[in-house]
Formats: C-alpha cells, sequence, structure tokens
C-alpha cells in the first residue's frame, strides 16, 4: 500500500468435530429349507479407525462455525489510530473484523503499543491479523526509540544483501514484540531511471529497491523470507506495479501504466516474492490497459484473477491497496468498492475509513444472500484470510 493503509479484523471460531453414526448390523437373512440354522450369528465388526471420517483441518472447522455475517467481517480490514487502537474496538465487534490497519504515525514506547495492541484483539473473538506499514525511509508507521529510524528501499537496495536482510529481521523482530503479525510491505514496483522521482507514489520518496526489475527481485527475495522468519508476515505490493503512473492514486485521479502487460519485465519481483512464499500481494488501484481496459486493477478481474491467480499462480492473501479515503476510487460508492473487489477475485478489502465497515460489511452480505456464485468466493476470501492467520499463528485448534 501507498504511505498509509489500513488494518485488521475479527469474527467467531467454533471448532467443529464430525460425529460419525456406526453402521447399523446387517439383517440376516432367513434360512432356506435345505439349510441348517446357525447356532449365532457373528458380530458386525466395528469400523476400525482409519475408516472413520477424516476430522476436518483447522481452517476447515473454524471457517464451518462462521455465519455469513461473520465470514463477511473476515474479508475486512479497518484503519485504526495507531496511537488510539482502542477507538475502534466496537467496530471490531460489532463487524467481526478480519483485520486492523494501525494508520499514522507513532512514537509510543514498544510496551504501550503492545498493551494496545492486546486490548484491541481482546476485543476480536476470533484473533485478527495486525498490520502497519513499515517500509522505512518516508513510510513507517512505528518510530522513536523503540523502533530506530530505516533506511528507505532505494538506500537499502543499493547496499549489501546482509545489510538488507538484517535490517529486514530486525525490524520484523520489534514489530512482532508489540503484536503486529503483518507488514504491508516490501514494495515490489520498479520505478525506470527515466521517471525516477517524477513517479509520485514511489519514486517520489525512494520507496522502490532500484530501477532493475532483476534487481528490485534479488533485494525481494531477501527481505520476504528474513521477515516472515522472523515472525511478521510479508505484503508484495503494488500489483501489477506502480513504478511508471505519473499520478499518486491516493490523492489524484487517472493513474495509467499504458506500458504493462500480462508479460511485463516488471512483474519479476512480484514473481520472485511469490515464489519466496510471500503470505500476501496488495492490488494497487492504477489503470493497466494493456491488461483490462475497463477497470482499475483493484476491481479487475482480468489483472487479480487471470493474472495473478491463474497465470502467475498465487494462492494466498489478495488485499486492497485502500479503499477508503483514495482518490483513486471515489467515483465508485464504498459499498461497491467491497464487492467489486472480492468480485475480481480479492480477499481483503483495506480501508482507512472505518465508517466504511457498515456499508461494506451490509453489501458483501446482501450480495451473497442474491448470488449463489458470490457467496461461494466470500467463502474461498474467508478461506483465504484464515490460512493466513494460521500461518500467522493466530488459530488454533484441537
Amino acid at each position: 500500500m501507498k504511505r498509509s493503509l489500513a488494518a485488521v479484523a475479527v469474527a467467531v471460531v467454533l471448532t467443529v468435530s464430525g460425529c460419525t453414526a456406526k453402521d447399523e448390523p446387517p439383517v440376516a437373512a432367513p434360512p432356506s429349507p435345505s439349510a441348517s440354522p446357525s447356532p449365532s450369528a457373528s458380530p458386525s465388526p466395528s469400523p476400525s479407525p482409519s475408516s472413520a471420517a477424516p476430522q476436518p483441518d483447522c481452517v476447515t472447522a473454524t471457517l464451518d462455525g462462521l455465519d455469513l455475517p461473520e465470514r463477511v467481517g473476515q474479508l475486512l480490514m479497518i484503519g485504526a489510530a495507531v496511537n488510539a487502537p482502542s477507538g475502534l474496538g466496537d467496530t471490531v465487534r460489532r463487524y467481526h473484523l478480519g483485520g486492523v490497519f494501525l494508520r499514522g504515525r507513532s512514537t509510543h514506547p514498544a510496551a504501550e503499543l503492545k498493551s494496545d495492541i492486546a486490548a484491541l484483539q481482546k476485543r476480536a473473538p476470533l484473533p485478527m491479523l495486525l498490520a502497519v506499514d513499515q517500509e522505512g525511509g518516508s513510510v513507517q508507521t512505528l518510530k522513536g526509540p523503540d523502533f530506530p529510524r530505516l533506511p528507505s528501499a532505494y538506500r537499502l537496495g543499493g547496499g549489501p544483501a546482509t545489510t538488507l536482510r538484517d535490517t529486514t529481521r530486525t525490524s520484523a523482530r520489534r514489530l512482532e514484540a508489540v503484536g503486529v503479525n503483518l507488514n504491508l510491505a516490501p514494495v515490489a514496483d520498479t520505478v525506470p531511471t527515466s521517471i525516477g522521482t517524477g513517479n509520485p507514489p514511489i519514486g517520489a520518496f525512494r520507496r522502490e529497491f532500484g530501477s532493475d526489475p532483476a534487481k528490485v527481485a534479488a533485494a525481494i527475495r531477501t527481505v520476504v523470507p528474513a521477515s516472515q522468519d522472523a515472525g511478521v508476515l510479508t505484503t508484495l505490493k503494488h500489483f501489477p506495479g506502480l513504478g511508471r503512473v505519473r499520478v499518486n492514486t491516493d490523492v489524484s485521479t487517472g493513474a495509467t501504466d499504458t506500458v504493462a502487460t500480462v508479460n511485463d519485465p516488471y512483474l519479476a519481483p512480484f514473481k520472485a516474492g511469490i515464489e519466496s512464499g510471500t503470505a500476501a500481494v496488495m492490488i494497487s488501484s492504477a489503470r493497466y490497459p494493456r491488461i483490462d481496459p475497463d477497470a482499475v486493477a483493484a476491481f479487475s478481474r482480468p489483472v487479480i484473477t487471470g493474472l495473478l491467480r491463474e497465470k502467475i499462480g498465487f494462492d494466498g492473501l489478495v488485499i486492497s491497496d485502500d479503499l477508503g479515503a483514495a482518490r483513486a476510487v471515489t467515483a465508485v460508492p464504498p459499498a461497491q468498492r467491497a464487492v467489486r473487489f472480492v468480485g475480481a477475485g480479492g480477499d481483503m478489502v483495506l480501508t482507512i475509513v472505518a465508517s466504511d465497515a457498515a456499508p461494506m460489511a451490509g453489501a458483501l452480505i446482501a450480495k451473497a444472500e442474491s448470488d449463489q456464485s458470490f457467496r461461494a468466493r466470500v467463502d474461498e476470501a474467508a478461506r483465504h484470510v484464515l490460512e493466513t492467520k494460521k500461518r500467522a499463528g493466530l488459530l488454533t485448534c484441537g
């Protein structure tokens, strides 16, 4: 996501255990006139443990215990003020949020942040994905004595891989220690030298690891395992790339990449991150007319399902860029932003506007109740969210 964005949430979990009825003993056939009666009937053998119906896995058991509003809630990541996250507590509970994004900037001590995050998690019947923007450089949610300033991606990308790895690992450990389990980073966009700082969302802030997609891909291969092995899942952004646009989707409309295709070499960093096991990929709100001439990427089935899912093969969590305050999507009502993103193949709707929770949840529920194929899409998306939570160590069944 770009500079700020959104965050995590919730639903009620019931561990479902299947019950298997024992087979009725077979009814003995009456003896034929010529047959001698058997002195006694042998009892039917009891089914062996190996023949019993298998128990559902943790994710399936959790999903089976959620009703439709609870499943829809898992698809929402709503923004909360990083220095006062408790203000979102009622929304977390009421809408069963799957995630919360800590928006803004904070210099609060780690102990205070940890306490605030733990208190917010307690409001959630199901533990939430708790996200921040901790890229480095000008995009760093948590700062102060317990969270030293991180170099920009551009600077780290120009240095040795060992420095990049160690910096990422140390930062992730600090995040994990306060309860953050998802970082909306790293930036996998490539900004060509011909554009450089003329690229408002990325290049102007030196958020890219470089101008060569092969070099950026190498950096992404370092960052993803360094962060995830330290306990914080990663989010590649902003698919399929924001490095060539001349408009910032946060504050303007019309961001367009007229070059990108399904075979774009600038997809290499995203592929590298997916091959390295990233938990999540974030979809941009720019337009890519050579991939889909009709919709921005966040609402595009050719981009999300066709390119990311089917062609590249990503099967993890697909999260939106901000669909709340971003200027790029203001032509679409908030409720329909959620429906269109999920319908295109997305899993988790991110909005930094807390009041979006009600219309987005309501629209997703209504669409699922009236459209069976959309209901199946909601179930699939909720499963992706729960699988990510299991990976983060948030689901425990048994």
